[in-house]
């Protein structure tokens, strides 16, 4: 979107665009992934579309690693930038919760190629 003097203003932003760009994945086919699977929620809602769309104030959680981190939206971001101005995207809203017994359901999304290949 563009505003009159021709800067560009978003007032949302894809999910999997937007975890993206706060480096909560490393790349965003992993993010559409991951939200296809179900396991990340906006509003405490389940999303299973990357295109879903977030705005600042939306709380999101999603799977890190071995964590599963609880974030809410300060800012959309308009590149996958330094992990400085990624920390700048989110506020932690909860201490991340280590996902010792999910763990091993989640990291099948997190290989690119099939183990049996």
């Amino acid at each position: 979107m563009s505003n009159t003097d021709g800067s560009l203003t978003a007032s949302s932003r894809r999910l999997d665009q937007w975890l993206w760009f706060a480096r909560l994945v490393k790349t965003r086919s992993l993010a559409a992934r991951l939200c296809a699977a179900g396991a990340v929620t906006v509003n405490a809602v389940a999303i299973r579309k990357p295109n879903h769309m977030v705005r600042i104030g939306d709380a999101i959680t999603a799977p890190q690693g071995a964590y599963r981190r609880s974030l809410r939206v300060r800012g959309l971001g308009w590149r996958r930038g330094p992990a400085t101005e990624a920390r700048l995207l989110y506020e932690e809203i909860a201490v991340p919760v280590r996902l010792t017994e999910l763990r091993a359901a989640w990291e099948p999304l997190l290989i690119d190629q099939d183990p049996e290949s």
